[in-house]
């Protein structure tokens, strides 16, 4: 059974998330909150699987609130859902340990979907957030001192692992990874994961920030 968390400051969207995610077998509403604050404590009390997270919330928001959470419990998984497909804290919540991104009006089978995939272990994101952290990170192009950062990087990961990274940092699933390079979905799993393991980092969203942020892989590559 995954327990899901919803923190959200709007009472009618928490009980339309209630009615979709109590209909679905396997998955069971363990608490909600109206702010960032109190999402913080009931995660800590209740130790839910997956907390559902709005961003903008009085007080403590769902910036703050992630960080604090990821930070005492890693094993919960954060997934931030938003009504702004362009709302600024994006990049900020996953780079605070969230697992995905989704907006609101996604809909419920993709919901659904995502909440399984992040409890699993993975990460998920909207097409554009994708897109969006691309754009954040063209005008950072790597300067000298970033290249030789860059060539250090590459170093640690084996041709078949860069060209895995790449298509991982474009946000694309195994599968599709696994049909672009020819490779069986399983294979490209384990590639993911020794990606993760030599650079340190939690997750496939993690992944994706780090290749455009570090400038290991460029806006176009």
């Amino acid at each position: 059974m995954i327990r899901v968390l919803l923190v959200d400051d709007q009472s009618l969207l928490r009980m339309g998330f209630r009615l979709i995610l109590e209909a679905e077998p396997g998955i069971e509403v363990a608490g909600e909150a109206g702010d960032g604050a109190t999402g913080v404590s009931m995660a800590s009390a209740l130790r839910p699987d997956v907390v559902l997270m709005d961003v903008r919330m009085p007080g403590m928001n769902g910036i703050e609130a992630t960080a604090s959470i990821a930070a005492a419990d890693p094993a919960v998984r954060i997934l931030i859902l938003t009504t702004f497909d362009l709302d600024e804290y994006v990049i900020a919540g996953l780079k605070a340990g969230a697992s995905g991104f989704l907006l609101k009006d996604t809909p419920p089978a993709e919901l659904l979907t995502a909440i399984r995939t992040v409890a699993a272990g993975d990460a998920v994101l909207a097409p554009t957030a994708t897109r969006r952290l691309i754009d954040q990170f063209t005008p950072l192009l790597p300067d000298p001192g970033r290249q030789h950062d860059r060539d250090a990087l590459v170093s640690k990961l084996t041709d078949r692992e860069q060209a895995v990274f790449t298509q991982l940092a474009a946000g694309r699933s195994n599968r599709e990874i696994a049909t672009e390079l020819h490779l069986a979905e399983g294979t490209v799993k384990v590639h993911v994961g020794r990606i993760l393991a030599k650079l340190s980092l939690r997750d496939r969203v993690q992944a994706v920030v780090f290749a455009y942020e570090s400038g290991l892989i460029t806006p176009g590559s």
